[in-house]
C-alpha cells in the first residue's frame, strides 16, 4: 500500500530559529519551500536536502498546504500575511496557517480572522527554548487555535517540538509566550542587574554564582547566565537586547490592552531601553551585566534638616 504524501510546507523566516526548524521539517521527509529574504541565514545546507527556495510570498502560498511562519514581529507577520503579493493573495481555500512568531494577541485575532475570511485556517504557535534548541528538534510550543485543527497538524510540529502545549483559542499560545518571556526575560534582567552591583561592589563572580544556584536564584535563568559572569561568554543566552525590549514591549501592550497590572514590566521595559540606547541593537541579553555595570547611577539627592 503506497504511503500518503505529507503535506506541503512554505515556510517563511529562516533566521536562527527557523533555520533550525525547517532543517528539522525537510530531513523528516516534509515537502518544503522556504522563501528567499536578505535576512535568512544561508539556505544552501536546506537547497542540499531537499528543500526549495522561492522568491514570491504569494507564490510560496500557492504551493502550500501549510504556512510556517517564523518572522520577527507583528509588523512583519501583518506584512506577510495581509501585504500586497501576501500569503492572502496565493493561497488555496483550506490552507493552514501557523505562526511560530512573537506578536501581539489582539493582532493574531485580526489576522486569524483574516485568514478564515480567505478561506484558510490559523493556529498561533508561540516558540520558547533556544536556536539550539530548534536545531535538535526540542522546541517548547504553545499553541492557540482549534484543537482538532492541533490534531491535524500535531505530526509536523513533532518534528521541531519536544513539547506542544495547547493554551486556549487563537491568540492564547502568543498570550502565553508574552507572559512565559515576561518571567524569563525579567528574572535575566534581575539577575544581571544584581550581578552587575556585586561587580561593583568586588564580589567574586564565582561566589555569587554559587551563593544563588545554592539558595534563591538556582534554575534557567542563572544557567544562561552563568557563562557570561564567569567568563565573559555571551553564548549561554543567544537573545538580543532588541528582541528583549520587542518582546517586553509586547508584554506591556498586552498587560494594557487586558487592564492587567504591568508596574514590573514597565521597569523591566524601561531598564532594557536605556541599555540598548547605551549599545548596540546586536548585544546580547548576558552583555547587559557589562552595560549596567558600566554605568555610574546618580548620587542620592542631598537630604537637609
Amino acid at each position: 500500500m503506497m504511503q500518503q504524501q505529507k503535506p506541503r510546507v512554505g515556510m517563511v523566516g529562516i533566521g536562527l530559529m527557523g533555520h533550525g526548524i525547517a532543517g528539522n521539517i525537510v530531513r523528516k521527509g516534509w515537502p518544503l519551500a522556504v522563501l528567499e529574504h536578505c535576512g535568512n541565514q544561508p539556505l544552501d545546507d536546506l537547497v542540499a536536502a531537499g528543500a526549495t527556495s522561492l522568491g514570491s510570498v504569494a507564490d510560496l502560498a500557492a504551493g502550500s498546504d501549510i504556512v510556517l511562519l517564523c518572522v520577527t514581529g507583528t509588523p512583519q507577520v501583518e506584512a506577510v500575511l495581509l501585504g500586497e503579493g501576501g500569503v492572502l493573495q496565493g493561497m488555496q481555500p483550506g490552507t493552514v496557517v501557523i505562526d511560530c512568531s512573537t506578536a501581539v494577541p489582539t493582532s493574531t485575532e485580526r489576522v486569524a480572522h483574516a485568514v478564515q475570511m480567505a478561506g484558510g485556517r490559523f493556529l498561533d504557535a508561540a516558540m520558547t527554548r533556544t536556536p539550539r534548541e530548534a536545531a535538535e528538534g526540542r522546541l517548547n510550543l504553545l499553541v492557540g487555535g482549534d484543537t482538532m485543527l492541533l490534531a491535524e497538524v500535531r505530526p509536523l510540529l513533532e518534528a521541531f517540538a519536544e513539547n506542544i502545549f495547547h493554551a486556549g483559542p487563537v491568540g492564547a499560545g502568543h498570550r502565553m509566550k508574552l507572559l512565559h518571556n515576561f518571567v524569563s526575560l525579567g528574572t535575566v534582567s534581575l539577575m544581571a542587574e544584581a550581578a552587575a552591583c556585586a561587580q561593583r561592589a568586588g564580589i567574586d563572580p564565582a561566589v555569587l554564582v554559587d551563593v544563588l544556584g545554592k539558595g534563591g536564584g538556582g534554575g534557567a535563568a542563572l544557567e544562561r547566565l552563568r557563562p557570561y559572569l564567569l567568563t565573559q561568554d555571551p553564548s549561554g543566552l543567544k537573545f538580543s537586547l532588541a528582541n528583549a525590549c520587542k518582546d517586553l514591549g509586547y508584554y506591556n501592550t498586552m498587560a494594557e490592552d487586558g487592564g492587567a497590572e504591568h508596574g514590573i514590566a514597565s521597569a523591566v521595559l524601561a531598564t532594557l531601553e536605556q541599555a540598548l540606547d547605551e549599545s548596540t541593537p546586536q548585544t546580547l541579553l548576558p552583555e547587559l551585566v557589562s552595560v549596567l555595570a558600566a554605568r555610574t547611577a546618580p548620587a542620592a539627592d542631598s537630604i537637609t534638616a
